[in-house]
């Protein structure tokens, strides 16, 4: 397994979860101490990781996970925040948005696993990914508006995409907490199992055994299509056809099922 270290806060591994392939990355929010509330330096460090992911063609899925035993991510870091002047507070959020809009724009598919406490900030990284995996300790919630603050990190756009405008509108309202079997059944979290992190890797090794190009490509168009009308989002997927249709992928797919063997992906 190889290990890459962005900064203080932000590791990267990749060659344990499939095989020692290296086609799944884990990406690690380190800061155990501070429950891994984000703060600048760990935003800085989010947003370069990301950049190295998406220029990895060889990973296939990335599973986002916390190295602390009580927490996902507990948000910003508020005791930081408290310290900024107003024109700190500008200056900091083009590095906290690009934090956040790494995760979102990541070009393979990804997954969350969500241990312990997941609030602000910390559950908009994982409203940033396309799957949530849980476990019984998971506690999500939007709590923005309790501090006099908005959901900033994109959960305003991506909650309620993902659960409906007047369920959202509740949940950040009210900036109640939500544990993990309502999570599951408000569609907050979409997996529950024993361990977060286990599941969400495994469920990541076999995402990892299809096409890249596939993979991102389908990604792309599901992405894309997201608010258009289903003449436009249908358009939107024919693009995205044609963009694999004469891959290297696709030959060797084809190839692989007539011939009844695993495919050799060529990535391309």
């Amino acid at each position: 397994m190889s290990e890459q270290r962005f900064g203080e806060f932000v590791v990267v591994r990749k060659g344990g979860a499939d095989g020692g392939e290296g086609h799944v990355a884990e990406l690690v929010l380190d800061r155990p101490k501070a429950m891994n509330a984000v703060s600048s330096e760990m935003a800085r460090s989010l947003g370069a990781a990301c950049e190295a992911l998406a220029a990895d063609p060889a990973v296939r899925v990335t599973v986002l996970t916390s190295s602390n035993d009580r927490a996902f991510c507990v948000g910003a870091d508020l005791k930081e925040r408290n310290s900024f002047t107003d024109a700190e507070l500008v200056r900091q959020r083009p590095t906290a948005r690009a934090a956040y809009t790494g995760v979102l724009e990541l070009p393979m598919p990804t997954v969350a696993a969500v241990h312990g406490f997941a609030l602000g900030g910390g559950f908009e990284l994982a409203l940033a990914c396309d799957v949530i995996v849980a476990d019984a300790t998971a506690v999500v919630g939007l709590p923005e508006v309790s501090v006099g603050v908005i959901p900033g990190g994109g959960g305003t756009q991506l909650l309620p995409r993902r659960v409906g405008a007047a369920r959202a509108a509740e949940l950040v309202f009210t900036a109640r907490r939500v544990e993990a079997a309502e999570a599951r059944d408000l569609g907050l979290v979409d997996l529950l199992a024993d361990d977060a992190r286990t599941a969400a890797l495994e469920l990541a090794g076999r995402i990892a055994a299809n096409s890249p190009v596939g993979l991102r490509a389908a990604k792309k168009a599901m992405r894309l299509g997201q608010g258009l009308d289903l003449r436009a989002g249908l358009e939107v997927e024919d693009a995205a056809w044609r963009s694999v249709a004469f891959s290297g992928d696709r030959a060797e797919g084809v190839a692989a099922f007539n011939e009844k063997r695993k495919p050799n992906w060529p990535g391309e």
